[in-house]
């Protein structure tokens, strides 16, 4: 046994919403329909980013390489008291801030003459970006999130002219420095209209910067000097001082040194003081190495400073290594990954070098310790073997502690002037012989091709924009649709089945031999027509809708004029004639009779006249020939329909038809202006509702079957007009059946 229509539809419908997720079949229909709007769309925008990038100026961009030191060799037996801040992540950063700073890049203008170029120069608002340069980063490739910046003025801008900061800050935009993986090189570069000016002006900044770098350090040099200066004046008054105070001393205590006509005792005790002196000045010359070591170590500082480390061979040939070494292992890193054997053994060795050298800087360390104990013990061997000499003849132990005492402040005061004024002439050859921290290692060349605007890149930008605008767009135009295009919208809002398609037939398919028919006229003279099996199969839509109790009183109505359901009725009534059933098509729309204007009936007695009683149903009713049914027309003019509809009379008038037809179609006015169709409803078995394809709006067909009040009396909905070429593209089952032409042909022909 067949399951009915309905209970088919509705497996259907579960299975659809089982599947859930992305139809792939839907989104190719969407295409299908929606492909020349989106072209269009698409097409615009390549047009656009085409015009766009021909009116873009061709920019050129020249690169050069700077490499940054990470440690400055000295020649043998210098010593800085300046700082050497290694070179990390940070310190990179802040180089390449200070190379697109305000006040370097001022320099350049200043020494180009840039503010004379039309490029960059003379515009006060040169560092504001147009709007045009905004919406066209995207078509040109060039982005402005490093090179924007504020207008604001700034601290630096204070002594600067408008003119000139605006030529420093289109600079500022045309600057682009960054820095290659883990390595010390920098890549700066300048874009400009003109390829040799690019390069020229490359080479500008990369050259300013290196000559502000060896600026500064030629400055911080001055200012050690000068602070090394100021302390040597204060050391030599001091150690001026101490040596008075030893001769002042001696001088009071008659402690003549031995000379000409000494005797022993006195010539051996001058020895003895000499040997003494000798002792003390070592000791406090080795005691001023100890206490230097000791203060680099209480602040943390590099023990590597010291003079005796720096004069080492030992420390400088292993710097050496690890300088090479270093270098060895930069160009491994940056063509192998860590784990590579080659990248792994030099840093095992890099790793030696280094506890090679920590190994020898301790031991040194340790050497300064015991030369500094060694040199006091000699200093008290002296001093004992004084006070056993002297036998505490000459003069008391407390003259004894104070000339030493002195003699060692002399020693001291003159031990630090020394060392003092060795720095002040180390630092002097730093300023003037320091080795350069930045060298330029690749000059920038002019450019053979512009690197903007991009115009691959920019059409294939536009042609994403196009097709993202093409989609949104369709897709709103979908959303913006009014109607009803498949069975599948009307199902899940209306929750009717779809009886049928009605194709929408043009004047030139209506035409038979040179004959212009009318739709009923057609069915009967193209019988096989396709048109003609959508109304057979609608027929059989309609009796399946009741089996049990299949319908003979069927109301046509729609929603709004102009869908077409007076022309369904009639054709469904011609259909049902030429299959041998007795047919009766009663015009009941009072308003607008347009079942009556087809068979030229207006003036002619109908259902109002026999409603009123002024005449007989006999005369009222007629048979048209040609369609081969019988057809009660509306008669005249009423200013009451929905009486006369409701009327007993009415009722008695369908319920005595029904009997004597096998089929009988009312034709009503639409739902949604006036009443009388919910009054007709009442009168009969099934209601046909028409709705045209793709054009009557949703809600209003939703609202107008509401109306009437329940879904028993609707046999299912008729889509009429349908366009067959724009159906297809809503998928296969978009109208009733799928009724394509090439599979209609296979089984019929005219």
């Amino acid at each position: 046994m067949l399951k009915p229509l309905d209970t088919i539809r509705a497996n259907l419908r579960a299975d659809e919403t089982a599947q859930g997720g992305f139809d792939i079949h839907e989104a190719v229909n969407f295409l299908w329909r929606q492909w020349k709007f989106i072209l269009g769309v698409t097409a615009l925008s390549i047009v656009l980013g085409a015009v766009h990038v021909s009116r873009q100026t061709p920019m050129y961009t020249s690169s050069t390489q700077l490499l940054l030191n990470p440690r400055k060799e000295k020649a043998a037996g210098q010593d800085s008291i300046l700082t050497e801040p290694a070179l990390d992540l940070s310190m990179l950063e802040s180089e390449m801030a200070t190379i697109k700073s305000t006040a370097l890049l001022r320099r350049v203008v200043e020494r180009e003459h840039l503010m004379e170029d039309p490029e960059f120069g003379g515009r006060p608002g040169a560092q504001s970006s147009g709007i045009a340069d905004t919406i066209g980063a995207l078509l040109t490739g060039k982005s402005d999130k490093k090179t924007r910046e504020s207008a604001r003025p700034t601290a630096e801008f204070a002594n600067m002219s408008p003119e000139m900061t605006g030529t420093v800050e289109a600079v500022k935009g045309a600057v682009n420095v960054s820095h290659a993986g883990a390595s010390y090189v920098l890549n700066v570069s300048f874009t400009s209209s003109d390829p040799a000016k690019a390069a020229r002006l490359a080479n500008a900044v990369t050259d300013a910067y290196v000559v502000d770098k060896l600026d500064a350090r030629l400055e911080a040099a001055q200012r050690a000097s000068s602070w090394l200066n100021d302390r040597l004046v204060e050391l030599r008054q001091q150690l001026r001082a101490s040596e008075e105070a030893v001769a002042r001393f001696r001088a009071d205590n008659n402690l003549v040194q031995a000379g000409a006509g000494a005797t022993l005792n006195q010539e051996q005790l001058a020895q003895m003081n000499a040997r003494l002196v000798a002792a003390r000045a070592d000791t406090a010359e080795k005691r001023a190495r100890l206490e230097l070591l000791q203060r680099l170590e209480a602040k943390g500082g590099n023990v590597s400073s010291l003079p005796d480390v720096m004069n080492s061979p030992a420390i400088a040939d292993l710097r050496r290594q690890e300088v090479e070494i270093s270098r060895q292992e930069a160009e491994l890193a940056a063509r192998y990954n860590d784990r590579h054997p080659q990248l792994v053994n030099v840093r095992a060795q890099l790793a030696d070098v280094r506890r090679a050298i920590g190994a020898e800087v301790k031991r040194m360390s340790g050497n300064i310790r015991n030369e500094y104990d060694l040199a006091r013990a000699r200093q008290e061997a002296v001093e004992k073997t004084l006070r056993e000499v002297t036998g505490q003849t000459d003069m008391d132990a407390s003259k004894a502690i104070t000339l030493r005492e002195l003699e060692r402040t002399a020693a001291v005061n003159k031990s630090l002037f020394e060392d003092f004024l060795q720095r002040a002439r180390v630092t002097q050859e730093q300023s003037t012989f320091e080795a350069r921290d930045a060298r330029v290692l690749t000059p920038a060349l002019p450019a053979g091709a512009p690197s903007a605007p991009q115009k691959g890149r920019a059409m294939m930008v536009s042609l994403l924009i196009g097709l993202a605008g093409g989609l949104v767009g369709a897709y709103l135009l979908e959303l913006l649709s009014a109607g009803f295009t498949t069975p599948k919208q009307l199902e899940d809002l209306l929750d009717l089945p779809l009886l049928a398609s009605i194709p929408n037939m043009e004047p030139g398919d209506l035409s038979v031999d040179g004959a212009q028919l009318r739709l009923p006229e057609y069915l009967q003279a193209r019988p096989l027509s396709r048109f003609s099996e959508a109304f057979r199969s609608l027929r059989s839509s309609i009796q399946m809708s009741d089996v049990d109790h299949p319908p003979k009183v069927l109301q046509i109505t729609s929603t709004i004029p102009s869908e077409g359901k007076s022309t369904v009725g009639l054709t469904i009534a011609s259909s049902a004639a030429q299959s041998g059933q007795r047919v009766l098509v009663i015009d009941c729309d009072l308003r607008h009779p347009m079942t009556t204007r087809f068979f030229k009936g207006e003036r002619e007695a109908g259902l109002v006249e026999y409603l009123m009683g002024s005449v007989e149903l006999d005369k009222a009713i007629f048979f048209d020939n040609s369609l081969r049914f019988w057809v009660l027309p509306a008669g005249g003019k009423t200013q009451n329909p929905p009486d006369l509809l409701s009327s007993d009379r009415m009722r008695g008038l369908v319920n005595g038809l029904k009997p004597k037809f096998d089929l009988i179609i009312i034709d009503t006015p639409p739902m949604g202006p006036v009443i009388d169709p919910l009054i007709v409803s009442g009168l009969v078995d099934k209601v046909i509702y028409v709705v045209r394809w793709a054009a009557t709006a949703r809600e209003m067909v939703l609202h107008s079957v509401q109306r009437l009040g329940g879904h028993s009396k609707i046999a299912g909905v008729i889509f009429n007009r349908v366009v067959e070429a724009k159906a297809e593209r809503y998928g296969r089952y978009a109208y009733s059946y799928h009724y394509g032409g090439r599979y209609y042909k296979k089984y019929y022909t005219q």
